[in-house]
């Protein structure tokens, strides 16, 4: 063995791979790690993570097995060290060889330092709850033109997860129309088919809130806080699905937080999938390197079910509630009914509702009743005008004042309710409100949302604004 300090011969072993190796390679994978020790041959190092001690193993074995022979020898062993503080995965120590009568050794977690919630304690392989709800699956997801494009793109992805053209899979549309059905329904399939993959489903709201208690919680040994487990812990998730990604508006560190999880993620053939209200290039307020590489895969839209979906739609959710519907009731719902998927739900619910409490028979004529007051309903229902001409009559204000890009306290405070009220008691999307109030981007009504929210439970005189206005609204509605 040559006669040289541990730390000495793998800055040498990192000087060979430096010049043998793309320099976004060498910085992501190699440059990240360090030398503890080197004994009979055996060169210890240590990684940030597991995830990271497979990507060398996986991807590079064959530079760092070239390199570690020319510069320690024929008979060497490199072993790992992976340092997983305590917090968002498994602690212990990691040790690998390349010679195959030298198997890996693990040590079991402190179970008292386990703090993830989607951890189960006690297992030395990584396991999580999935959060994914089993009543989303591809076979009760109804295909139509509104949705072909985005479904046949989940069919793919769960047959071969990581290794499609369609990562990460971005998915986007209007509320109710099956976003968070389908992403679901994608993780489903991977854990049936694909038992081993660590799937996860969080929404970006779950994911901003572990963020902020990562950067808060102190380590008890180092004082430190948890950004570095909170990222290991995402960093071993093999399938990654986020829901309402808009949600991340506002929010720096955690935009910045994601996009390093996304990069890990993705260069490790890792499977992503988005969802959100709105297409990638109408996103506002998140950071141009996320929004460019929402666009590497593929961006899948969900449009209003057009009336063939619709009668599909009917017919499988009167089956699935155990309700027998001739084909004319079939087909005049489908005809008069014409809202987003949950809205059919809620019809289909509302007639077997009348039917029981009524004990009467559904006929055309029950339908008929019914579907009158849900279109009626419908008809009357809030739209951005009604509410911005309401607010603007309370605060005794113009629509020109209100639309306007004046900073006059009185004016900010009444646009910011009205937004607030409109993104809470219509469907309008964050980008449709924004383009309604002037021409303000996405983040603005975000943060005008969030504003809001936060003064009504500081705010007296704020919460009591809102709260006559939503019982003027109601009333008069």
């Amino acid at each position: 063995m040559l006669n040289k300090d541990h730390i000495q011969v793998w800055s040498e072993c990192l000087r060979i791979i430096k010049n043998n190796v793309d320099s976004a390679i060498y910085d992501a994978w190699f440059a990240t790690t360090k030398s503890v020790s080197l004994e009979d041959d055996v060169l210890t190092i240590e990684v940030p993570s597991d995830a990271h001690m497979r990507q060398l193993e996986d991807s590079l074995f064959d530079i760092l097995r070239a390199t570690l022979k020319r510069v320690i020898g024929e008979r060497v062993k490199l072993n790992y060290m992976v340092k997983v503080v305590p917090g968002f995965n498994v602690n212990y120590s990691h040790q690998n060889t390349y010679v195959p009568d030298n198997p890996a050794v693990q040590f079991p977690p402190d179970e008292n330092d386990l703090m993830n919630p989607f951890v189960l304690p006690g297992l030395r392989k990584l396991k999580i709850d999935t959060q994914l709800n089993p009543k989303y699956t591809f076979d009760n997801f109804v295909e139509g033109v509104c949705n072909r494009l985005a479904r046949t793109a989940g069919e793919n992805v769960s047959k071969a997860p990581g290794n499609n053209p369609f990562n990460p899979l971005f998915i986007y549309g209007g509320s109710g129309l099956g976003k968070t059905h389908l992403a679901q329904a994608i993780g489903m399939k991977i854990k049936e088919d694909y038992p081993d993959k660590v799937v996860l489903y969080v929404s970006a709201r779950t994911f901003k809130s572990q963020y902020v208690d990562a950067s808060f919680y102190k380590d008890r040994y180092t004082n430190k806080n948890r950004i570095t487990d909170f990222l290991h812990f995402y960093e071993m998730i093999d399938v990654l699905i986020v829901d309402d990604i808009q949600e991340l508006v506002g929010s720096d560190g955690t935009q910045n937080a994601f996009f390093h999880v996304f990069n890990y993620l993705h260069t490790s053939g890792h499977q992503l999938i988005l969802t959100s209200d709105c297409a990638p290039s109408s996103l506002q307020g998140l950071e141009s390197r996320l929004l460019s590489r929402f666009k590497w895969g593929l961006s899948a839209e969900l449009l209003m079910p057009d009336y063939e979906t619709r009668l599909k739609i009917f017919k499988a959710k009167s089956q699935q509630e155990g309700i027998t519907l001739s084909d004319e009731i079939l087909e005049f719902l489908a005809n008069t009914v014409r809202g987003n998927v949950r809205e059919l739900e809620g019809t289909l619910i509302s007639l077997l509702a009348h039917s029981t409490l009524n004990k009467e028979d559904i006929t055309i004529d029950l339908a008929r009743r019914v579907t009158e007051r849900i279109v009626s309903s419908h008809s009357n229902e809030l739209t951005f005008d009604k509410i911005r001409d309401t607010v603007c009559d309370y605060f005794k204000i113009s629509q020109d004042q209100i639309v306007s890009k004046t900073r006059k306290r009185e004016i900010v405070q009444a646009r910011q309710i009205a937004m607030y009220l409109v993104r809470n008691l219509t469907q309008a999307s964050l980008a449709s409100i924004g383009t309604q109030m002037g021409g303000k981007d996405h983040a603005t009504v975000l943060h005008a949302c969030s504003t809001v929210q936060d003064l009504m439970e500081t705010d007296k005189s704020v919460k009591h604004y809102v709260q006559e206005l939503e019982k003027s609204l109601k009333l008069h509605n």
